[in-house]
């Protein structure tokens, strides 16, 4: 079964720093709700809040999930992450090799198994 392209979505967000974004992560790769989770370096971020210029210390982190799963993310995300007003970017996948984008929608979905 060949994945359709369009069907991967890269996810972008920040955590404020690499415990958070570590727990994150594992929390979404272990629901299934992302076949993997890539934290990038520190970056620092300037950004107007409640009128406010602020400049920050971030994680970014690269979250590659699939269409069928994103509300489920994205709630998941929003459940867990610190931030009041969290970036949750998600970008489709145009284009990609095929096996990788194959073993994200075999990761991304959802258990088959049943409970004990």
């Amino acid at each position: 079964m060949a994945a359709d392209p369009g069907a991967v979505l890269l996810v972008f967000s920040t955590l404020p720093d690499a415990a958070a974004a570590g727990a994150l992560a594992r929390t979404l790769v272990e629901a299934r709700l992302a076949a993997c989770v890539s934290l990038l370096p520190p970056c620092s971020s300037v950004y107007r809040w409640q009128g406010r210029l602020e400049e920050a210390r971030e994680v970014p982190i690269l979250i590659k999930t699939t269409a069928a799963r994103y509300a489920e993310l994205e709630a998941a995300i929003r459940a867990e992450h610190p931030y009041e007003l969290p970036e949750i970017v998600a970008v489709p996948v145009q284009r990609g090799l095929p096996a990788y984008l194959e073993w994200v929608a075999v990761e991304t979905a959802p258990s088959t198994r049943p409970s004990p």
